[in-house]
């Protein structure tokens, strides 16, 4: 009984490699890489996090490359903290606003990224649209041509 206790008590306080605390809520949480954005997600909400904190070295990381930011942040007038180097992006309950790179001529604009909360992904921006569901179904509207891929079959409509 007592080594059960001992086991259970060393597995509670055992700290997950990839718990982090969100800068944020300044909650403990556990975050992965989405395959699809490249952004660093709660485990939980599957929505990206701004800024989060290595609580085994007190680095501060930007949630969008993973980038360590240190000494890169300020309070912001509104509350909470700014990464001064994210070029434009601008985050916002749970949510990416960015301006698109000169190298990216199909999106035009600022592109909106929205992450529902049953894993759900949608991007849009001027004349492109796409979703991605949380079972991998995919809808893009670029323009005049519709794609659909279900269970892994493409189909192409133009309009």
């Amino acid at each position: 009984m007592l080594m059960v206790m001992t086991i259970t008590i060393f597995c509670s306080c055992a700290r997950h490699d990839n718990e982090y605390i969100d800068l944020r809520s300044g909650k403990k949480v556990l975050l992965v890489k989405d395959e699809q954005t490249g952004y660093m997600v709660n485990t939980e909400t599957r929505k990206p996090v701004y800024l989060y904190v290595e609580p085994s070295t007190n680095d501060t990381f930007y949630g969008r490359t993973a980038v360590k930011v240190n000494g890169k942040i300020r309070r912001s007038t509104e509350g909470g903290f700014v990464f001064e180097g994210d070029d434009g992006f601008t985050y916002k309950d749970g949510d990416y606003k960015v301006k698109v790179e000169d190298n990216t001529p199909k999106l035009e604009g600022d592109v909106k990224i929205k992450y529902g909360d049953d894993g759900s992904v949608k991007i849009k921006a001027d004349n492109y649209k796409k979703k991605v569901d949380a079972n991998g179904d995919v809808k893009i509207k670029d323009g005049d041509t519709k794609i659909t891929i279900k269970d892994g079959k493409k189909e192409v409509k133009r309009d």
